[in-house]
């Protein structure tokens, strides 16, 4: 799933019919723009930059630039996997780049943790950016001193101004969606003063807060974020990137079609949230692109490539049961009601990661859900799916018993007096996988052994078993006072036993189940089908079965929606969100490596700790996603 390097030789059209991708509108304002040659003409310098630089550069080997521009003040969830399975899909899928840009322009909430952990989660989801393996992501905070000067360049040209009101006036004069903005006193500036007063600013000659740098657009439009929005701002405060360099830092709307512009991106592909940003990213666009003439004479060239980049918009991710807001994550995190930000129930990437999700599960997932322009709800079984599917074929079977009890055969020193008696431990066998795709070579046996005394599921005995039970019952007396004897059931790859019983404790809680083993009718042997059985049931020997703590996961929120029209979510969560069992596993199982997957077989899904988990001596297994869906049934 990595993006392969730009093929000069690609058609301008989508990829072959055998990868052939459903399409969407996305794909087909892709496929036009191809068509029709849009940014054919385009050159790239190697590295972004203005117009200037590219002019000098090759024409663009890659057919289109998308990017993925997360800021590094948080940990990705799921929704943000839908964004970078889109982004650098549609680059692969059309020939073309994608870029990894750290959208670093809010010093106070940024941090390098989240730029290792974004770096780690896009290749983890199987991606490279930027054009080759080894490329650098980008960062907007490089990008600082053109954004400064394009301040600067429209302030020459009369598009901008620096606002000395309050922010309270502000807002006050911004007016609403009944009532027209208020122009401030400071807007008829002339570009001279503006230009002076901004100087001041960048020289930290004001107080934070104390001015700032406005568009000039109009203070009447429809469109509140065209009446004259906030460009640049004054904040001391520490950059993660460029220190103490700059006490003024350029606004997201101002900065990202910049950044944009200065890569070469061809489609800015975003959520609905910045629809209504679209109008300012076309303004500004313009007037970096094109030239201006001051009234003294001299001429302004433009400073950005054209045909400058595009934005479109995208329904955002709404998953059921999630809550993906980075301030309500970190309160759960910050509160205690979850382990981390990498806790296996947290929407996180690191919490799915650990959980058990795969970068195949969460690609099918991007895919299945689609894209389109209208907000809607995907189930969070619809995630869970993908999980499954992605699974079934490749996730080694294993046997573990959950609520142990423990099974006696009674006869076993009889039936094995020649091996041994009480002492012998039959060795079973058991395939890692039951399906092997043709051609692929399958996985080396499992291998176990079966004893006198085994673990079984408590859930696999009844005294007084419910109507359609077909597993452990004891003889009883029928209605017409006939005996009835026990059932009979096979302990799945071992043999078909016989139930004879149950012992008690003083409290009447069962402390063993008591059977008969059939002889010859080991699985695998002759005799194996010589007893006809109604069920078989999944055991771990007590000689060679390894204790393991076992994560039972369940979703977080019991509520659909949990922060849904003004909820407190945390009143939404499930207090059975996590059970931590002591579960008997086969030996195999205790040499998993972490992150290793497993089937714990009529269990579900599960997967080696990759935090807690020790191969060979403190097994710790996490719940990924039962084998169905029983949510709420």
């Amino acid at each position: 799933m990595i993006s392969p390097a730009p093929n000069k030789n690609a058609a301008p059209v989508a990829a072959d019919k055998e990868t052939q991708k459903p399409s969407n509108f996305l794909r087909q304002i892709i496929e036009h723009d191809l068509a029709a040659g849009t940014y054919a003409q385009r050159r790239w310098a190697g590295s972004p930059g203005d117009a200037a630089h590219h002019a000098q550069g090759q024409p663009d080997p890659a057919k289109i630039r998308t990017r993925f521009p997360p800021e590094p003040n948080g940990y990705l969830h799921v929704g943000h996997a839908k964004s970078i399975c889109l982004n650098f899909g549609l680059a692969r899928d059309y020939g073309g780049v994608c870029h990894l840009r750290f959208d670093d322009t809010n010093p106070e909430k940024e941090d390098t943790e989240y730029v290792t952990s974004i770096i780690d989660t896009v290749r983890w989801l199987g991606f490279e950016w930027n054009g080759a393996a080894d490329a650098a992501p980008y960062q907007a905070s490089d990008y600082f001193d053109f954004m400064y000067r394009a301040a600067e360049h429209l302030i020459e040209a009369g598009h901008a101004y620096v606002d000395e009101q309050t922010v309270e006036q502000i807002r006050i004069n911004r007016g609403d969606f009944s009532k027209p903005g208020v122009d401030s006193p400071f807007r008829a500036r002339t570009p001279a003063e503006n230009l002076a007063r901004f100087r001041e600013m960048r020289d930290g000659k004001h107080a934070d807060g104390a001015m700032v740098l406005r568009a000039k657009i109009d203070m009447a439009s429809p469109n509140i974020n065209m009446r004259d929005p906030a460009i640049y701002r004054i904040r001391r405060a520490t950059h993660h990137n460029t220190g103490d360099k700059w006490c003024i830092y350029p606004m997201y709307t101002f900065a990202h079609p910049i950044e944009d512009a200065l890569e070469n991106i061809t489609h800015s592909i975003c959520t609905l949230e910045f629809e209504d940003q679209r109008p300012f990213y076309d303004w500004l666009m313009a007037r970096l692109s094109e030239g201006a003439t001051l009234p003294d004479g001299r001429v302004l060239g433009g400073l950005l490539s054209a045909p400058p980049p595009h934005q479109y918009e995208f329904a955002r991710l709404n998953l059921t049961y999630v809550v993906t807001s980075k301030r309500k994550l970190a309160q759960l995190v910050y509160d205690h009601k979850v382990s981390g930000w990498d806790d296996p129930r947290m929407p996180t990437i690191v919490g799915l990661r650990r959980r058990g999700y795969t970068p195949e599960a969460l690609h099918l997932f991007a895919e299945r859900i689609g894209v389109t322009k209208s907000d809607s709800w995907i189930d969070y079984s619809t995630l869970e799916g993908c999980l499954r599917e992605d699974l079934e074929a490749k996730a080694h079977r294993g046997m573990a018993v959950i609520n142990p009890v423990k099974l006696v055969l009674s006869n076993w020193d009889d039936v094995f007096a020649d091996k041994g008696g009480a002492s012998h431990l039959e060795p079973c066998t058991q395939p890692a996988l039951p399906h092997v795709a043709e051609g692929q070579e399958p996985p080396p046996a499992r291998h176990f052994t079966i004893g006198k005394e085994v673990w079984i599921e408590r859930e696999d005995f009844e005294e007084v078993p419910p109507k359609g039970y077909k597993r452990l019952v004891p003889p009883s007396i029928d209605a017409s006072g006939n005996a009835v004897p026990g059932s009979k059931v096979r302990l799945k790859g071992g043999y078909v036993i016989e139930c004879t019983g149950c012992t008690k404790d003083a409290n009447g809680v069962i402390t063993e189940v008591l059977a008969t083993v059939v002889p010859d009718t080991k699985s695998g042997t002759p005799g194996s089908d010589s007893v006809k059985v109604k069920a078989a049931i999944t055991w771990v020997g007590v000689a060679d079965g390894v204790s393991a703590e076992v994560r039972m996961y369940d979703r977080l929120f019991s509520d659909a929606q949990p922060d849904a029209g003004g909820k407190d979510f945390i009143e939404s969560l499930n207090p059975n969100s996590l059970k931590v069992v002591t579960a008997i596993v086969e030996p195999s199982l205790a040499n998993a490596l972490p992150d290793q997957k497993f089937q714990f077989e009529r269990h579900g899904y599960f997967v080696a700790d990759r935090v807690d988990h020790v191969q060979g001596s403190k097994p710790v297994f996490n719940l990924a996603v039962g084998l169905k869906d029983s949510w709420g049934k």
